[in-house]
């Protein structure tokens, strides 16, 4: 058997009913076979987290509100998703209403933390955190109580033990020297006595202990967090899917899983709007030097992706130089411009700073080389407060006229075309823009970084679906 160890994250999907945990289990039991020391990282059951974020509301609008019954359903329903998956699957009766129990205390400590709230009359980030880690904190109980009913010894632990981060609630970055420390102290004694830590994705805690999130979708991060810290020879994250897909199956039907792609590409299908993977995901991996695979659980004899330092060949796989498509949807594209603009020093840095104040991330900028406008993306929903906060810090120049406008397009999607061979290959960007004048797309904004690993360019929103299929036959043909 391997000494090597290895860290395995299933996300929501993955926990989120009888038959996918029977999946998980035996995964996790066959993978002990082969792996000395395993690491196990769990997501909350598909739809817990935002029935505990949805319930918060509720009882700020006073226990004699005809809502305030929900709570008490939301309760129900957190016993009986677990406790009916639990009862199926744990037949020892001391583990199982052991199990139960601690779950239990869970839920009424939600329901405390509803009461809570309510006499404070609002939910702070603080709060909303301590809420958000339950869902992960009821599924390692239950996942670790079946791994030992399986036979293979295992330990829950929560990862706010050992994960260490700043105060920034809901999106907490960790102290990656501390985390490091407190991750070998606490995991490697437990698997060297052939334990399974069984831990929480999403969640660590400040050096005082308080509870915080790494940000929705951060169970993926918190296994690359571990993977660092051990370090473990590979990390690999269990979905629902086959691996990283060509494109989107919903708008491809003849969408293929990539076998093996490069860090470079899939960090920005994952910032462009690939779900398969969350994107802070990459850094502590590649820092590490670590292996990573994505595995599907409900297909675990399938390969999945391989994500390797440097792609073979180029960056080409069987020849193809663009390996993937995806669509960021439900953007829109702010302009700043003015012939008063020209030359003029700081403009840019005046822009994002007060599009900054905002909390808004830009996934896309450009601006033409004449300097007379910049232009960029940001999510829809943010689009009519940043151009007021864009408006109030260029107020003296649109007065002067040296600014005429700063205004928004109606919705748009930025699609990314990705493949390490295109830095390698000429006439790339010719092929995907004629290949989308072809087929009756107008691209509104184009941007591409000097990595040349993707193009990502704007459409209007009903041309999406049009664009990807166009562009994903360049997969086929090139």
């Amino acid at each position: 058997m391997s000494k090597k160890t290895l860290v395995m994250k299933f996300g929501g999907t993955s926990v989120g009913s009888i038959d996918a945990l029977i999946s998980v289990t035996k995964i996790i039991r066959d993978t002990k076979k082969d792996w000395a020391r395993v690491v196990v990282v769990t997501s909350a059951m598909a739809g817990v987290t935002d029935l505990l974020l949805d319930s918060v509301s509720i009882p700020v609008v006073g226990a004699t509100h005809p809502k305030g019954s929900l709570l008490q359903d939301a309760k129900l329903i957190l016993r009986e998703r677990h406790f009916s998956v639990a009862e199926a699957l744990i037949k020892n009766r001391f583990l199982l209403e052991e199990t139960k129990q601690e779950i239990n205390q869970l839920i009424e400590g939600f329901g405390n933390l509803c009461n809570a709230i309510q006499i404070l009359g609002e939910a702070s980030p603080r709060a909303l955190d301590a809420v958000a880690s339950l869902g992960e904190r009821m599924s390692i109980r239950l996942l670790a109580a079946m791994v030992n009913e399986a036979g293979v010894k295992a330990k829950w632990i929560e990862s706010a033990e050992f994960v260490v981060t700043n105060a920034h609630f809901q999106n907490a970055h960790p102290d990656f020297k501390v985390t490091t420390e407190k991750t070998r102290a606490v995991l490697n004694p437990l698997m060297d006595e052939g334990i399974i830590p069984v831990t929480t994705g999403f969640i660590g805690a400040t050096p005082d202990g308080v509870i915080t999130t790494l940000g929705r979708g951060g169970s993926d991060y918190s296994a690359a967090i571990i993977g660092r810290a051990l370090p473990a020879d590979e990390v690999w994250i269990w979905t629902d899917v086959d691996g990283v897909m060509t494109t989107d199956p919903r708008i491809v039907s003849s969408a293929k899983t990539l076998p093996e792609i490069s860090y470079g590409e899939i960090a920005e299908l994952a910032y462009y709007g690939a779900k398969v993977l969350h994107p802070k995901t990459i850094r502590p991996i590649i820092d590490a030097g670590i292996g990573l695979r994505i595995c599907n659980t409900f297909n675990p004899s399938h390969a999945g992706t391989r994500l390797t330092a440097n792609a073979k060949s180029n960056g080409k796989v069987n020849g193809q130089v663009v390996k993937a498509v995806t669509a960021i949807r439900k953007q829109r594209l702010v302009t700043i411009e003015g012939r008063g603009m020209l030359g003029v020093p700081g403009v840019a840095a005046r822009a994002f700073g007060a599009v900054a104040s905002t909390g808004t991330s830009v996934p896309l900028i450009t601006q033409a080389s004449s300097e007379q406008s910049i232009c960029f993306a940001v999510p829809a929903e943010t689009a009519s407060k940043v151009v007021s906060t864009l408006e109030e810090a260029f107020a003296h120049e649109i007065e002067d006229d040296d600014i005429d406008r700063v205004w928004s397009t109606d919705d748009i999607s930025i699609i990314t075309v990705v493949g390490a061979g295109m830095r390698h290959t000429p006439g790339v960007a010719g092929k995907v823009f004629s290949q989308l004048g072809n087929n009756n797309v107008n691209v509104l904004a184009i941007a591409q970084g000097s990595s040349e690993v993707s193009i990502s360019l704007v459409v209007d929103a009903a041309d999406t679906e049009n664009a990807v299929k166009a562009l994903h036959e360049l997969i086929v043909n090139t």
